[in-house]
């Protein structure tokens, strides 16, 4: 499956963004779905993952109550909806997909899509 991350860009702390990550190349509604991010010199981070159903939707406690993760099967996409964002949240951030048990989707996805800039100002 290819997949392809866009809505990243600039924004001012307190503000929010909806990233959206399209998919391609197989049934998207057999694969769980996540987005993680990467800030400049630390590690990749899990941020949160739905299930294939949507009906599983982990998180983690960084992100817990300010971002929410969706996904449209119709339009093989899936969504991070980003609010109440600050500098902290200033990252490459990128969706990845799994067709495994949705643990793989938190630590060691399968398929990786090309990230994109978010950059938070203060």
């Amino acid at each position: 499956v290819q997949l392809q991350a866009s809505g990243g860009g600039l924004v001012q702390a307190g503000g929010s963004l909806r990233l959206s990550c399209a998919a391609s190349g197989r049934t998207f509604s057999g694969y769980n779905m996540g987005w993680f991010r990467q800030a400049p010199g630390k590690e990749r981070e899990f941020l949160s993952a739905i299930s294939w159903t949507g009906y599983r939707t982990p998180y983690a406690d960084s992100v817990k109550g300010r971002f929410t993760i969706s996904r449209d099967n119709a339009v093989n996409t899936v969504y991070l909806q980003m609010n109440s964002l600050s500098p902290e949240d200033t990252a490459v951030y990128y969706c990845a997909a799994d067709d495994g048990p949705i643990r793989v989707i938190t630590t060691t996805p399968k398929y990786w899509g090309p990230g994109t800039l978010v950059t938070v100002s203060s």
